[in-house]
Order: structure tokens, then sequence, then C-alpha cells
């Protein structure tokens, strides 16, 4: 059956965090120190997250699985998780053009140590990598990230390439003042090395709680900077998917943007989020969360678990309402709720 919020959106797209850990400390994401990590114990066990990931799919036929942070790669044995997942199969019933196949598998990283992983990833059913990259001069990337990785992550983004993965889209977060400088410079690098940037407006979840609408760089400043040197064309059909995208005119590949703020797709949002330590939150934005782990390890059966799931998805709001009076900031950083 499906899942739909009280919008009439279907759900087919579950974001699960792995770990709330990281081997970055970027600014717009955690605090240089004093992250007080979750205990193991209250960590998703491969076990549970293949449980409540087969109720998704199984249950309500979603079929795309993306796996996150923290940096999902650092969690141990992640083949292992995938291989897992990847046994799951969307009913063959479905509408889904996945229908009777495993569902799309994923993952969101920094690349840094994707190079020890990518071949294992690829071998377990792993379909698609995202990478994020925001600047490539080394010395802003270790002010943005505070570590000193770049020769790394440029690294772990041709690894990605050798295992298979087709296309490998690069994630980067746009602040004004910081990197805007560098969105041709970025959007070079995809067309040059044969990998689709997308460029993400950034959002109200740094770490220092400091953010202001003067430092969003939006998607019209972002796609006029690339034009004036690379000419595009509009990509239609961009469905519930969150990057906006655009052709380059001399057949060089796509670049897409994600308008979280200045454009939100939330009327097309098909998403919904299970937090390392088994919260389930039904946007990224929620003040709300729904203990799935309490569920789980005090005995609820999978219908209980799936009425949950329902229950939590039937609160679902129209919107985030970021620059509206009404916008509530989330208690939790990005590396809390999972990129």
């Amino acid at each position: 059956m499906d899942l739909i919020d009280p919008f009439g959106r279907t759900i087919r797209d579950l974001r699960i965090s792995v770990t709330d850990r990281c081997n970055f400390r970027c600014t717009y994401c955690m605090p240089e120190e004093g992250m007080k990590w979750l205990p193991r114990s209250e960590v998703l066990t491969f076990e549970e997250i293949e449980r409540l990931a087969r109720i998704f799919v199984e249950h309500f036929e979603v079929d795309g699985l993306r796996l996150t942070g923290g940096e999902p790669t650092i969690r141990a044995h992640m083949p292992l998780l995938v291989q897992k997942l990847a046994a799951l199969r969307v009913p063959a019933s479905s509408a889904s053009a996945y229908a009777g196949k495993k569902p799309d598998l994923s993952i969101t990283t920094n690349g840094a140590t994707f190079r020890l992983l990518a071949h294992e990833l690829r071998e377990a059913g792993l379909d698609r990598v995202n990478i994020s990259l925001d600047t490539l001069n080394r010395e802003k990337f270790e002010r943005m990230t505070r570590r000193d990785e770049l020769v790394r992550v440029l690294d772990g983004i041709e690894a990605a390439k050798e295992a298979g993965f087709s296309p490998v889209k690069i994630n980067a977060v746009v602040e004004r003042g910081v990197n805007d400088d560098e969105i041709v410079d970025l959007a070079r690098y995809g067309r040059d090395h044969d990998v689709e940037m997308r460029f993400i407006e950034f959002m109200p979840l740094d770490a220092t709680g400091h953010w202001v609408h003067d430092k969003v760089v939006g998607q019209d400043e972002i796609v006029a900077a690339i034009a004036a040197v690379f000419p595009l064309e509009p990509l239609a059909g961009r469905g519930a998917a969150p990057a906006s995208e655009w052709r380059y005119l001399d057949g060089k590949g796509t670049v897409g943007v994600i308008p979280t703020v200045t454009k939100p797709f939330c009327d097309d949002c098909d998403r919904v989020r299970l937090t390392a330590d088994g919260q389930f939150r039904t946007c990224l934005f929620a003040t709300t969360e729904f203990d799935l782990l309490r569920l789980i390890r005090s005995g609820a059966d999978d219908e209980q678990l799936a009425a949950e799931i329902q229950r939590a998805v039937g609160t679902k709001w129209a919107g985030h309402q970021i620059n509206q009076v009404t916008f509530v900031r989330p208690t939790r950083t990005m590396s809390q709720i999972g990129g």
C-alpha cells in the first residue's frame, strides 16, 4: 500500500542516517568541538535498519533508500548493510518502476575514505553516490571542513568513477562570502571530470545557529553565473527530485541546483528520514520526531511499527516555512538529522 501524507504526496524515498559521527567538522554542519556523540547502544543496529527498511519497502512500496550520516563510510562494515538492503524487493504489484526489483540504493558521503570502500559497496549492491565538495581551494577547504582532506576527497571521486558509479553527483553548499566565488570553477570541474555538480542553497541547519538569509546564494544567481560562461538550457520534469537541472548547450553534461530556500520544492516532496538513533522525521526541518527505536526494542511487531509510521506521515507539513515568521529552527544540526 502507498504511504500518503495529508497533502496527497506519496512517500517514495527514505533517508537513513547510520551514524551521527563524522571525520569532518564542516562549519555549516557541526561545531568544531563539543559534539556529544550517541552511545553505541542508542544507535540502530544493521538488523534494526534492515527491519525498518523492509517495512518501508515491502509494506509501503518505498523504492528509494539513501544512506547518510554524519559520515556513513566511517561506520564499520557498511558493505554488509548495503548487501542486506539490496536483498529487499519492492512488491511486484507496485506502480513503481522498481516493482519486483530491489529499491534504488544510494549514499551521501564526504568522499575522504571512499576509495577504501568504493568497489565493495558497488559489489554489495549500491547504485549511486553523492560526494560533497564545496571548494577546490585547499586552504579554503581546510577552513570550511576544519580538515586538510581535499586531495583525498578528489581521489574519492575518481574512485567512485573507477568502481562504475554513474553518474557521480557532487554536492556543493554555496555560502555567500565563503565559496560563492567558485561557482563557475566548480561547474568547470564537473564538466572536465564527467561528474554532475549539484549546488545547494545554504540552509538554516548550521552548527553555530547564526544562519541569516543574506548568506544564501539563490538558484537564479547560481544559474546566471554558470550560464554566463557555459550556456545552459533548463531540463523539464524534475518531479519529486530535489534538484532542478540544466543542460550545457555544448553537450558536456548537466548541472543541478537544490533551491531549498528561494524556490522550495515542498509541494512535490516524497522524502522522510530516519535518524541514527531511530527517530522518524517527516521533514528535514521537522520539530517533532517519532521514536521507532523505542518501539522496536520494546517488542513491537511489524504491524505496530507500520501503524506508527503511518501515524507520523499523517502529520507531515505542507512545507518548511523558511523565511516566514512561523519558521521554527530544528533543535538538531544537519549531522544529527542526516543529510
